[in-house]
């Protein structure tokens, strides 16, 4: 059994990867939080370009952000704070000098449909 990698100590196949295959599995902004964390740990951009909301969708740059996935090696995510349409966390990964870094950051999420949908990240003062 694989664990997922988003921290949950369920297996992959009964957590992130049901949100994988479809993203209307996410019941919550956590949810969607850990598969994104997971898709970018697994590489998969599709799914990462895909999460984003469609008003937003438009305004990212696909090429960039696979770059950074790729360029980088995931260790680990620790959720901080959730609320109904945001996630504070921290995933902690390798980078190209292969320095541990941390990226810090307090999600934004909405549904559109029934559907959670990533809108915006800041990183908190």
């Amino acid at each position: 059994m694989e664990h997922c990698l988003c921290g949950s100590e369920k297996a992959y196949e009964m957590c992130c990867a049901r949100v994988h295959e479809d993203l209307n599995q996410a019941t919550s902004a956590e949810d969607l939080m850990r598969a994104r964390y997971t898709a970018f740990a697994r590489r998969m951009m599709g799914f990462i370009y895909d999460s984003f909301h469609p008003v937003c969708r438009r305004h990212q740059n696909r090429r960039e952000i696979e770059q950074w996935a790729r360029e980088n090696e995931w260790l680990h995510l620790d959720i901080i704070k959730c609320t109904y349409s945001t996630v504070e966390f921290k995933a902690h990964y390798l980078d190209v000098h292969r320095q541990v870094q941390i990226h810090h950051e307090k999600s934004a999420f909405k549904q559109l449909n029934g559907t959670w949908f990533y809108v915006s990240g800041k990183v908190p003062s």
